[in-house]
């Protein structure tokens, strides 16, 4: 039993052991001792335990420090992504602005210019109109006088009264949808509808025509904005009169226009007349590579003498090139053209121009284009005009019937 006592006595010390011996004196000395060595031992486990404690709690502690540390990292880069979420937002707000505010001055030229060419006109004499609507929208039309009828013209286009008709270009021999041709529509208060041989009967000889190509182009841009926003898959040929592209004081601001507007530069194809073009001058060249560098493409149309340099139309920015089936299929000689139509289509690949045939109204001069490996086709065989309605083509007949939309030179 002495001995048990030393070993106790060795591992506690005396002061330990003379205070459990004094707690357990009269007792039997065997049951003292089991006594003191069972107090010892749940000292040794209360130790232990609270060794344990103080070990886990220093790990939660550092645990708890690396959670504050990753909390504050997260926090910092959260803080980060807002600032730059917060920079983006306002760099998207100020090219917004931008954008309205180009707007708004190519509205206010346009309309300050139409309403003063309208002003000096003389008074109204009777416009006969074209025929193309139904007889109650002819007579309310036919009923007008020039002036009245400027004036109609004048309100639709302030008062954003223009439809949009597109018409399908398809790939052949898939026929698949590829782009959009646009034509524009005028409606007056009443709904009739302003055909373009009728509003250019009377627009054309007050030397109107550039300003109303122009709000019309204007209109056309801001449409295929919301068009193109659910399918950007599909791009949009929009016109540009030869006036418009000579036209000193709106060009410019148009080309502005533009380039608050590039993120379109996929989705519209702009189309110009060969005549326009030919006619267009050094100023006029500039102003179509200006355009091309935007990033928009470039189309001629109404491609009559097919003496060109190819190279060229590549160089100052044009991807397109209209022609339309009768000359393709009968009238390459009298085009003055340098190959046959079996090698047409090949030689304006070679300049980097997609040939698209227009004016296709058969199955007949279908065949004989696939003869010629054409890739892209237009004409009523494949679609006529159709209306947008609430950003989308209409699938029904138009309410007025539709006639080739007439471009101006």
């Amino acid at each position: 039993m002495a001995g048990v006592l030393i070993s106790i006595i060795s591992l506690f010390g005396s002061a330990a052991v003379g205070g459990a011996v004094g707690l357990f004196a009269g007792f039997p000395a065997g049951t003292a001792v089991f006594a003191i060595l069972l107090l010892f031992a749940l000292q040794l486990r209360l130790a232990a335990n609270q060794r344990r404690e103080r070990r886990l709690a220093g790990r939660e502690i550092a645990g708890l420090k690396r959670a504050h540390a990753a909390i504050e990292q997260a926090l910092g880069e959260a803080q980060a992504k807002m600032e730059v979420i917060r920079e983006a937002a306002e760099a998207r707000s100020s090219a917004q602005g931008r954008k309205i505010v180009a707007e708004l001055q190519v509205l206010e030229s346009l309309m300050r210019e139409f309403a003063g060419r309208i002003s000096e006109k003389a008074a109204p004499d009777a416009a006969p109109v074209a025929s193309g609507q139904a007889p109650g929208a002819r007579a309310y039309l036919e009923s007008m006088g020039e002036s009245d009828l400027l004036e109609t013209i004048r309100a639709s286009l302030e008062e954003n009264r223009v439809d949009l008709y597109l018409q399908p270009i398809v790939s052949l021999p898939q026929r698949k949808l590829r782009y959009y041709e646009a034509l524009s529509r005028l409606r007056a208060e009443n709904g009739s509808v302003i055909m373009p041989a009728q509003y250019m009967k009377v627009a054309a000889p007050a030397g109107l025509m550039s300003v109303v190509d122009n709000l019309l182009l204007f209109r056309c841009v801001q449409i295929v904005r919301r068009l193109t926003h659910k399918n950007r898959d599909v791009a949009v040929f929009c016109n540009i009169s030869g006036d418009t592209l000579t036209d000193a004081e709106f060009f410019p601001q148009f080309l502005e226009y533009m380039r608050q507007n590039k993120d379109l530069a996929g989705q519209i194809v702009f189309e110009f007349g060969q005549e326009a073009v030919a006619k267009a001058g050094a100023k006029g060249e500039e102003n179509l590579i200006v355009l091309a560098g935007l990033g928009f493409a470039l189309s001629m149309d109404h491609v009559d003498a097919l003496a060109l340099d190819f190279g060229r139309l590549k160089r100052i920015g044009f991807r397109h090139l209209k022609l339309r089936a009768d000359v393709l299929l009968g009238g390459m000689s009298h085009a003055r053209a340098a190959v046959g139509p079996e090698d047409f289509k090949t030689l304006l690949a070679r300049h980097g121009l997609n040939l698209i045939v227009e004016r296709v109204e058969d199955e007949k001069t279908v065949v004989q284009l696939l003869e010629y490996g054409v890739d892209f086709a237009q004409g009523y065989l494949f679609g006529e005009p159709r209306a947008v309605r609430d950003d989308k083509p209409e699938k029904t007949e138009p309410a007025a019937p539709v006639i080739p939309f007439r471009k101006s030179a």
